[in-house]
């Protein structure tokens, strides 16, 4: 086997600042909702369902919260039960890693359900929005999880693989974080994109949304391939992986959405608002 191209050594952090630091994870996750949250109220404007960018504007709180919260519950229960079993409060130190994408989404799509029904507008209406602009933050995240030495991927015999210190025996292996990032980050991007841009996607309920959770599902399945599994969970049926079967539901519920959406005609454009010319002096 060869040697490993780079061992990596990139810092965590960004920037130091007496006792606070601002690590990159954290400036990830700030970037990706902030840039999500900017986008999506410029789709609620185009929007011909019951959804106004206020709505996006509001509903940020709550991605936050849904997205902290389920994320790291996720990596808690799904991967590190006995790890965070053995010493609780390390379930608070979000900021140094560990979030489960899986549990992410379940948080953000009860924030969205409990959103939509307090504001009294259409789910989908809602869910397509914030699937069409997820994607930018998956490719932050996946950044981060690269830059923070974390979920590498399988020993590799190719001329970039990486030793991750962390791994303990820097092994040379497969960067499959910035696989992930360009599989889940941004071919899903484009695919929710085309979605929204060429099949009228936000006018189609549960259109985008199921584009984005199958679009989720394969990527991350493929990307679990080269991605080393969890300690915990390396001996499931069929040399699968936890989250391979953790995105099975995805794809599938991701099918029916779409079967659904197209299966139905698309709500009509609303026709844009002429301004009036100002008529000139004479």
């Amino acid at each position: 086997m060869q040697q490993a191209f780079w061992t990596h050594d990139l810092d965590p952090v960004l920037v130091s600042i007496g006792p606070f630091d601002l690590r990159w994870y954290a400036l990830a996750y700030i970037v990706g909702l902030i840039a999500g949250w900017r986008w999506g109220m410029k789709l609620a404007a185009r929007s011909p369902l019951s959804i106004e960018p206020d709505h996006i504007d509001r509903f940020l709180t709550w991605a936050v919260l849904g997205v902290i919260v389920g994320g790291r519950l996720g990596n808690v229960i799904f991967y590190h039960p006995g790890q965070y079993l053995a010493d609780p409060i390390s379930i608070l130190k979000v900021w140094e890693g560990g979030m489960s994408f899986h549990g992410g989404l379940l948080g953000v799509m009860v924030a969205m359900i409990l959103f939509a029904r307090n504001n009294k507008i259409p789910l989908f209406s809602l869910t397509d929005i914030i699937c069409a602009v997820a994607p930018f933050g998956i490719f932050l995240g996946r950044i981060a999880n690269f830059i923070n030495g974390e979920h590498w991927g399988r020993v590799a015999d190719v001329p970039w693989a990486i030793a991750f210190p962390k791994a303990m025996d820097l092994l040379p292996r497969h960067p499959s974080q910035l696989y992930e990032a360009g599989l889940e980050g941004i071919l899903l991007l484009i695919a929710v994109t085309v979605a929204v841009r060429k099949f009228n996607g936000l006018a189609r309920p549960g259109l985008v949304s199921g584009v984005f959770l199958v679009g989720y599902a394969i990527a991350r399945s493929v990307g679990e391939l080269f991605r080393q599994p969890e300690v915990l969970m390396q001996t499931l049926p069929f040399g699968t992986t936890w989250g391979q079967w953790l995105s099975l539901p995805m794809f599938l519920g991701g099918v029916w959405l779409i079967a659904q959406a197209l299966r139905k005609a698309p709500v009509p454009m609303p026709a844009p608002t002429k301004t009036p010319k100002k008529k000139q002096a004479a």
